[in-house]
């Protein structure tokens, strides 16, 4: 029996290894764009940066040092060079994979970071493995620009799992509805009619604005904007704002808001400020053919009948008066449980026509009557 040679014992107390296999190595040398392994081989392998990333621009020195370990899997034993070519990037994929397939199974929350916009969703990177999320997927409502998200880490649940036709699905849509109910149900559960709370603004429509309480929105109607007359939501609120309301009625799942808070209602001092006699001034907020209201604080109006604007017949009262015109007025009837103020622009100008005879003596007068009609 012959003796081996050095090389052939040393060839023979290396280990073997075969395309496929995951080995594990030292790092002994980092260049921007390859890695190179001791794995315990006659030769080292060696990690390009194509194998390790798919980011064409990583530099390796910053992901990797001398003396790491690593796990890679081998491409191609003994190429040209003599050295085995490895794959961090594969070997990662595979892992993430494997990752996605349980959590499809068990039903698994992943996160992931968003790696790619595409056409029609996004690419969500999880251990090296991709996963795609559809645009109708992303958010409980639409999303204009999926640019948004790029570089974020979302959390997702795999929906579909089919890696052979590279058809791995995730859904996040499904546990942001599942997060609101949850915080809807807890928000319900302690929230009453009366309750003061301050919410933001989400959406103003002609009809109103929804506001977002912390998890549920309620509805405050035009009607409860203000003690005052509002014409347009839109001139009042704006998308963000914060608002401070009350809750005026829950029905279901559906909160009815309002900033009429009681203690600011103007018709609390009513009696005082609006009693039978004192002048007021106001300013014409609308007209109709029988009368114009005027508007003399902020929700509450006085109806200025056609027949109390003057002691001359008028057919309507634009013929007199304008939107906007600010008037001065005598109140003649209170009808505070109702809610009803007349006016009347007559009655004060009676006060006006008798103030020339305020200083006239009147005995004088009746006596030099006297005397002219003897003469």
């Amino acid at each position: 029996m012959s003796e081996m040679s050095f090389e052939q014992m040393l060839d023979e107390s290396l280990k073997t290894i075969k395309n496929g296999e995951v080995v594990k190595g030292t790092v002994i040398s980092v260049k921007p764009d390859e890695i190179i392994l001791n794995i315990g081989y006659k030769s080292d392998g060696i990690i390009s940066r194509s194998e390790y990333s798919a980011d064409s621009n990583l530099d390796l020195t910053t992901v990797a040092k001398v003396g790491d370990e690593m796990e890679a899997k081998v491409v191609k034993v003994n190429d040209s060079d003599g050295q085995v070519l490895l794959s961090y990037k594969r070997l990662a994929q595979e892992k993430g994979t494997l990752k996605l397939k349980e959590a499809f199974e068990n039903g698994e929350v992943l996160k992931g970071t968003i790696v790619a916009v595409l056409k029609g969703g996004l690419s969500a990177d999880v251990d090296g493995a991709r996963v795609f999320i559809p645009a109708s997927l992303i958010s409980d409502g639409y999303v204009k620009d999926l640019n948004q998200f790029k570089g974020q880490e979302l959390e997702f649940k795999i929906i579909e799992f089919e890696p052979k036709k590279r058809r791995i699905i995730g859904d996040r849509k499904s546990l942001i509805v599942a997060d609101k109910k949850a915080k809807q149900d807890e928000l319900l559960s302690t929230l009453k009619v009366g309750d003061v709370i301050e919410g933001t603004v989400k959406n103003v429509t002609n009809f109103g604005a929804f506001v977002d309480l912390g998890g549920i929105d309620g509805l405050l109607h035009i009607s409860e904007m203000s003690w005052g007359r509002v014409e347009n939501p839109s001139k009042v609120f704006h998308e963000g704002d914060k608002v401070r309301v009350f809750v005026k009625e829950i029905s279901n799942n559906k909160i009815a808001l309002s900033r009429k808070f009681p203690d600011e209602n103007p018709w609390n001092d009513a009696a005082e400020k609006f009693a039978v006699g004192n002048i007021v001034k106001g300013k014409v907020a609308r007209m109709a053919d029988f009368g114009a209201f005027i508007e003399l604080a902020p929700g509450i109006d006085g109806l200025l009948h056609v027949s109390q604007i003057s002691k001359e017949h008028i057919d309507k009262p634009s013929d007199v008066l304008s939107i906007g015109q600010e008037v001065e007025a005598r109140v003649v009837e209170l009808r505070e449980n109702e809610h009803k103020i007349s006016l009347s622009l007559k009655e004060l100008k009676k006060d006006d026509d008798n103030s020339e005879y305020a200083d006239v003596d009147v005995d004088k007068v009746a006596a030099e009557e006297t005397e002219s009609s003897e003469s």
